[in-house]
């Protein structure tokens, strides 16, 4: 009788335990993402404007004592015509690179588009975010991660592969009616010598055509689908890539296609590389799927919940013209915070209209553990222009002795930085500073 009541005991006190336990853990997990909430504020500063054509986030990194940056457009485009804007400035400081002169500027040599129904580069690019070898100590080791975009022109459905797009009920593009959208994907480029020569290795991460989202229910002006506007950030031994989700979460079809079926799949998603696969990464990158990085490089993955905007709060699908969703992600290690940071655009209207900027964190150094990856904090206003678009927000060093003998880029920061966005109004563009952002714990 002893023994049985003992042993009732045992398992009372062995539920309470974990009762407890389990508690105690969803406590733990709970103020991880609730009770962490750094500070931010904006500080007027001097007008600071570039001057040379920037259309995607920021690619920088230090070669040696040389601070390098890499904006700019290259490639053939069915729309806008064929660009060698992408060029580089150098600096022995931050503001020495980002002032310099149209003239200063240096084309590198980029690697040609090949002929229609070839395989390799086709479309233009846009270099997005630079990641420096580790490995490599002369620092000349670099890897571009770039932003792709193509039209059936360019790059015809081919039935053997299942590659390119047909050119069916096409949604519109940016210049009216009879002009077409665009599709876009990731890929990576590698130069040995700082920048000054590229060789193309491939795509990171594409949709094909059955993701697509075509007429008549794609009325955005922009995208018929794909994937784009990225952000890179090496942890561990991986690149994580943060980047906008413009397909169908399934395979599109004009009678049974759901618009809200199209927002859940829908905002800044993430997918990861092996560092040591950047050399060839095709088929190697894998998404997110909800539950870890399972899904293919060209599969169906899963947006961050997090930073997805609620149906309530007049979230929507991205090929609406109503819009209602973040993209453009800029994400950086901040040294001050012990944290990363990720800025981002907000789309509210067609032809990608949004006027604000927002701001999101995550402490999770490693984002490779569990769901460390996901676990950003609900988007906060960080500016509003009424009047403009704001596109590509990012954070950039300053000439401090911190951010200069730290050789801080946009990736990596301190408790001040400077930031830039692209101002866009019907009768100009700029891209500019105006303001620094000072984080307090």
């Amino acid at each position: 009788m002893k023994k049985k009541i003992f042993f009732k005991l045992q398992v009372i006190v062995l539920m309470a335990f974990c009762f407890w336990g389990c508690n105690s853990l969803s406590k733990k997990k709970e103020d991880k993402t609730t009770n962490f909430n750094p500070a931010f504020k904006l500080i007027p500063a001097e007008k600071f404007y570039f001057n040379n054509f920037v259309d995607c986030n920021m690619a920088e990194a230090w070669v040696a004592d040389t601070f390098r940056i890499f904006p700019g457009k290259y490639g053939e485009d069915t729309l806008w015509g064929n660009s060698r804007d992408l060029k580089f400035a150098n600096g022995i400081n931050p503001d020495q690179a980002f002032g310099s002169s149209a003239l200063e500027f240096r084309e590198p040599i980029m690697p040609k588009n090949v002929p229609v129904g070839t395989e390799g580069l086709h479309g233009a690019v846009w270099f997005e975010t630079i990641y420096q070898d580790a490995k490599d100590n002369s620092g000349k080791t670099l890897f571009a991660v770039y932003h792709n975009e193509n039209y059936p022109a360019n790059l015809p459905y081919d039935s053997s592969t299942g590659k390119g797009y047909k050119d069916e009920n096409w949604p519109q593009g940016l210049k009216g009616p009879a002009s077409p959208a665009a599709v876009c994907r990731i890929g990576i480029m590698k130069s040995t010598d700082g920048g000054w020569n590229w060789e193309n290795k491939g795509i990171f991460l594409q949709d094909y055509q059955p993701r697509l989202i075509l007429k008549p229910h794609n009325t955005s002006n922009t995208f018929a689908g794909g994937v784009g506007d990225p952000s890179a950030v090496a942890s561990g031994d991986y690149l994580y890539l943060f980047y906008g989700e413009y397909g169908y979460p399934g395979i599109y079809d004009e009678k049974t296609y759901d618009a809200d079926k199209e927002w859940s799949g829908q905002c800044i998603s993430v997918a990861r590389i092996l560092l040591r696969d950047l050399d060839n990464p095709e088929g190697k990158a894998k998404r997110w799927d909800g539950k870890g990085f399972n899904a293919a490089f060209d599969g169906i993955g899963a947006p961050i919940e997090s930073l997805q905007i609620p149906k309530n709060e007049n979230g929507g699908p991205a090929s609406s013209p109503a819009g209602g969703f973040h993209w453009g992600p800029s994400v950086s290690w901040n040294t001050y915070l012990d944290c990363w940071v990720m800025l981002m655009g907000k789309v509210t209207g067609p032809s990608w209209a949004g006027s604000t900027v927002h701001i999101s964190f995550n402490k999770n150094k490693d984002l490779g553990e569990a769901i460390n990856s996901q676990e950003w904090t609900k988007p906060k206003l960080l500016l509003d222009k009424p009047g403009y678009f704001l596109w590509y927000p990012s954070l950039q060093p300053m000439n401090t002795p911190e951010d200069l003998a730290n050789k801080n880029t946009c990736l990596k920061l301190g408790q001040k930085a400077r930031l830039f966005i692209k101002n866009i109004k019907p009768e100009k563009s700029e891209y500019l500073s105006e303001y620094f952002v000072e984080f307090s714990k």
